[in-house]
């Protein structure tokens, strides 16, 4: 008689450790048991949190880089002095009974009442964090037989440069100036044909005049900036334009660039000062912003959404395909809420994962965009700051989905009658 060769031993199951509660033990089996299902809703999920990710750094930093470049230049809020309002030049009477003649107004060079006190109260106030006075007015440069009508700019390079960083913007000389000293702009510079330690002439409408010395040129990033724009010394400007120790603008930079226009409101209700934000002064700017931020939103919604169905479509499945094993638990005891736990603990998981993998993805993508994705000089398009909070927020986002999605299969499983269950 042949003898039997013995069978060969089944491949263990590797048990799970005993400290476990009972319900992660049954759902963690579950999921080994559908391994294909789980790999793929695993993968789906890990793909939606990549592009979740990558969408939302790449959009904070492109937010970023244009509130960047157009705050360059100007400050968060501008503190301006009143307008002149109109005056009536005839009143209605019996015989002339038309309305009053309305003119508008010359609107004269002036300075901010009380400005020293205005910016003591500005600076004092909690968002703010710096207050720089300014004097604008209009001029004409000469040099020899050209001239050009400019807007000259002065202020004190101690607390202007904080606001507005001129110094990063030098391309030759320095940005220190003296009473005798000015600063020019490239474009200024080229039409005018100087260049450091030239002499410029600067006359305004008052019939002020004076001679300074080139002693920085700048680059704004605009030419236009570049071709009208001059800045000289405080005292300098408010001697050219005969406002003797005063000045028509307050410069203030706030800690939320976004709260500017709430700041700016609060200024002027407590001073009585007109008080512009760029928020104001940009409105197109900062509606093509705001357009960026609700499509990303939905964006992010409609993938949260689909990963949301394939883990509540993959439950559903697993909740029929399992129901003979749920049938037998509830016959053996275990409680409705304990199934009810075992299928939101599966949901848990897959958005947890799926969601610590997409973390990882999405940021071996935005490594690679900064690599790969670059300006003509080879310098990054613009900085991505991958933020810490961004992947806790997703992966508590993803966790959150993904118990909501299991909500409803959990619920048909843990009502499933133990009887019809076994029976099948």
């Amino acid at each position: 008689m042949a003898a039997v060769a013995p069978a060969a031993p089944a491949t263990p199951v590797p048990a799970l450790p005993s400290w476990l509660p009972f319900e992660w033990i049954v759902a963690v089996r579950f999921l080994k048991e559908g391994r294909m299902q789980t790999a793929f809703i695993l993968v789906a999920v890990a793909v939606g949190v990549g592009v979740i990710v990558f969408m939302s750094a790449l959009l904070a930093g492109m937010q970023a880089n244009f509130v960047r470049r157009v705050l360059t230049g100007q400050p968060h809020i501008q503190l301006v002095p009143p307008k002149e309002i109109a005056r009536e030049l005839r009143t209605p009477t019996p015989e002339h009974a038309m309305g009053p003649i309305v003119q508008a107004p010359l609107q004269r060079l002036k300075s901010i009442d009380q400005w020293q006190a205005i910016a003591a109260t500005i600076q004092a106030m909690p968002d703010v964090d710096d207050v720089a006075p300014a004097l604008t007015g209009s001029a004409l440069v000469v040099r020899g037989s050209a001239s050009r009508a400019i807007s000259l700019n002065g202020l004190e390079p101690q607390s202007y440069y904080r606001i507005i960083p001129m110094p990063e913007k030098i391309v030759a000389g320095t940005a220190q100036l003296g009473t005798t000293d000015v600063m020019v702009g490239t474009d200024l510079a080229s039409d005018l044909g100087v260049a450091l330690g030239d002499k410029l002439r600067i006359t305004s409408a008052n019939g002020g005049d004076n001679i300074l010395t080139v002693v920085g040129i700048f680059d704004l990033g605009n030419k236009g900036a570049n071709l009208r724009n001059v800045y000289i010394n405080l005292h300098t400007a408010q001697s050219l334009l005969g406002v003797p120790g005063g000045v028509t603008v307050l410069n203030v930079t706030v800690h939320d660039v976004y709260a500017a226009e709430g700041v700016a409101q609060r200024i002027t209700a407590e001073t009585g000062v007109e008080a512009d934000s760029w928020i104001e002064t940009n409105q197109q700017f900062f509606a093509a912003v705001s357009a960026q931020t609700t499509a990303n939103t939905a964006i992010r919604f409609f993938v949260a959404l689909s990963v949301a169905l394939g883990i509540a479509s993959v439950l559903v499945v697993s909740v029929i395909q399992k129901s003979r094993e749920i049938g037998i638990l509830r016959a053996m005891g275990i409680s409705r809420a304990q199934i009810l736990r075992v299928f939101l603990l599966q949901g848990g998981l897959f958005g947890f994962g799926g969601a610590a993998a997409g973390s990882l993805l999405g940021a071996v993508a935005l490594q690679m965009w900064q690599v790969f994705v670059r300006n003509a000089d080879g310098t990054p398009l613009f900085p991505l700051a991958m933020e810490p909070s961004l992947f806790a927020a997703v992966l508590a986002g993803a966790a959150a989905t993904g118990l909501a999605a299991a909500f409803a299969p959990a619920l048909r499983a843990a009502r499933l009658d133990p009887a019809v269950a076994i029976r099948g």
